[in-house]
């Protein structure tokens, strides 16, 4: 790498970083190009010079999100044994995630995605997301007979929109009204939806 090439690797991360904040801090409603660039430390023309505007730095965070939340989950689940059990657990954490940041929920669920970069490969993405988180449970559910392809994609679907619903039920209207009654019951609704025992 030259110089020059460091010098805008580094310069795009403090703006990427900024942005970040911002969004996990209070969501995309206070990110502009100005609060950005005072969070980053530079001036707004600055970042300019290395995104062509306030979307492909959103865009960009995004993408970077569910990177961060890929490992969270990875690391949580690495010890629980494939199959069911293993959908449940990658599930709560990544329900998890979204209660610990709720800015990046309002980002992901809540906003315009005409407000986005992107607009429809940014909303496939994160549709599309926790199937990709359990992708190889899935598959292993499949080939061990535990669900048959049909059912398999109509539990992606279930499990997509009722994950979403009770997260949004629960950051926006407080119900459940406390933390351990929402545990419970997204708990209970996904042992009810994989069909599990325990």
């Amino acid at each position: 790498m030259t110089k020059n090439e460091i010098h805008e690797k580094r310069m795009k991360e403090y703006f990427i970083q900024a942005t970040k904040e911002l969004l996990k801090g209070e969501g995309l409603k206070v990110v502009s190009v100005r609060n950005v660039a005072e969070q980053a430390g530079y001036s707004y023309a600055t970042m300019y010079n290395y995104f062509k505007d306030i979307k492909e730095l959103v865009f960009i965070c995004v993408k970077d999100f569910m990177e961060e939340c890929r490992q969270i989950v990875e690391t949580e689940c690495a010890e629980v044994p494939s199959g069911k059990e293993k959908i449940r657990a990658v599930f709560k954490s990544y329900i998890k995630y979204f209660i610990q940041y709720p800015g990046i929920f309002e980002l992901f669920f809540l906003e315009n995605m005409y407000d986005l970069g992107a607009k429809q490969p940014t909303s496939k993405m994160i549709f599309s997301f926790p199937d990709e988180l359990c992708e190889k449970e899935w598959d292993y559910c499949i080939s061990q007979n535990i669900y048959t392809k049909e059912e398999t994609e109509q539990l992606k679907q279930d499990l997509k929109f009722a994950v979403t619903g009770m997260l949004l039920f629960y950051l926006n209207r407080r119900i459940p009204e406390d933390y351990n009654s929402f545990t419970k019951m997204v708990d209970g609704k996904l042992k009810q939806a994989l069909n599990t025992n325990d």
